[in-house]
């Protein structure tokens, strides 16, 4: 008997080494281990303007057949418009369609001229019915990653589907410590909020505590500009990019890990944190994160206020014993949540 051929198929945003890359090389990974061939396939996503281009590229980008001739027995594909995507037996695990046509377009038609509107209010308009019905009719199966994604679905289209929520990725986690340093890992933008960081350092009562970030991103030097501006150089550290070793160091050794985005899809900070028995803070409108997090067993959800934020870092610092037990209830949690069970869910019994 042959091993089953599966593709896992993501659109690629260059030069970007976004989360549901992680999840998508992740779940290849699984099912490799597992024992059936998998292998990934990475899609156009086009510019801002150009999105039609791409579904029609995704659309004819041929899954059926490997380089080998042989028949690929399913797809799974990732976000849009990897969805496009043509298959007998197509999964989607949805991470997210183009958010600024949905939660975030007040945000973009707030930035245009009349004209700007007239035009984007029709593609957002074409795009929402391309979506509906390639998540309605052109898969198989439709599960998401978090009940955030799901409440996007139900609000624009009325598209069912089965939250399924990844683990965390395969890696060398561990626990080495709970130092003086609350830590985060994220490209800087400005939905990931660092910003938040930064300014609840402004009224942390603990001279000890410092926060480390890690991650590149367009927001760097305006972050830099204002930890300068508030005299927190010796408090609050830009570290860049870095290696895995360097990564998982500082997981380990933290006293507790910050992430607090808006209206985050998954957030696989989360996951990675609770794998090295960290607690987590973030806000009550960061989304994937706060389905994960138990406001005080786990970690705190807070409002996105610096103060309130301040608050409870301080709370961790003077209290390490607390910061433990939060870590290793995460711990448990996540523990939960394997690959060998996710993919046995992704994958179509036939």
């Amino acid at each position: 008997m042959r091993k089953k051929r599966v593709l896992v198929v993501t659109s690629d945003v260059t030069f970007v080494e976004g989360g549901h890359l992680t999840i998508a090389r992740n779940t290849v990974q699984a099912f490799r281990q597992q024992g059936i061939d998998a292998d990934l396939v990475l899609t156009p996503q086009n510019r801002f303007g150009q999105q039609f281009r791409a579904y029609l590229a995704n659309r004819f980008t041929d899954v059926e057949i490997d380089g080998l001739g042989r028949p690929v027995d399913q797809v799974i594909s990732f976000r849009f418009p990897s969805y496009a995507v043509r298959h007998p037996h197509h999964v989607c695990w949805l991470n997210h369609r183009m958010r600024e046509y949905y939660d975030l377009w007040e945000g973009l038609v707030s930035q245009l001229g009349w004209k700007g509107k007239i035009k984007e209010r029709l593609r957002r308009s074409l795009i929402h019915r391309i979506d509906t019905y390639l998540l309605k009719h052109n898969v198989r199966k439709l599960f998401v990653q978090s009940g955030t994604i799901q409440k996007r679905l139900r609000r624009w289209g009325n598209i069912p589907s089965e939250i399924l929520y990844p683990p965390p990725p395969q890696r060398d986690y561990r626990t080495d410590s709970y130092q003086s340093f609350i830590f985060t890992v994220s490209r800087l933008q400005t939905l990931k909020r660092i910003h938040l960081l930064v300014e609840a350092f402004r009224h942390v009562k603990n001279k000890d505590l410092k926060a480390f970030v890690i991650g590149e991103g367009p927001e760097r030097e305006h972050l830099h500009h204002r930890i300068r501006e508030l005299a927190l150089d010796a408090k609050v550290f830009l570290l860049g990019a870095t290696d895995e070793e360097n990564l998982m160091s500082h997981y380990g050794r933290c006293l507790a890990v910050f992430f607090c985005p808006f209206n985050e899809d998954y957030g696989l900070v989360t996951t990675e944190a609770f794998a090295s028995r960290k607690a987590v803070i973030t806000a009550t409108d960061s989304g994937g994160p706060t389905e994960l997090v138990k406001d005080g067993e786990s970690g705190f959800i807070v409002a996105p206020d610096p103060r309130l934020i301040a608050e409870k870092l301080d709370l961790l610092a003077e209290n390490r014993n607390l910061a433990e037990k939060m870590g290793q209830a995460g711990y448990k949690f996540i523990s939960r949540l394997t690959w060998q069970e996710t993919v046995k869910k992704l994958l179509i019994v036939r």
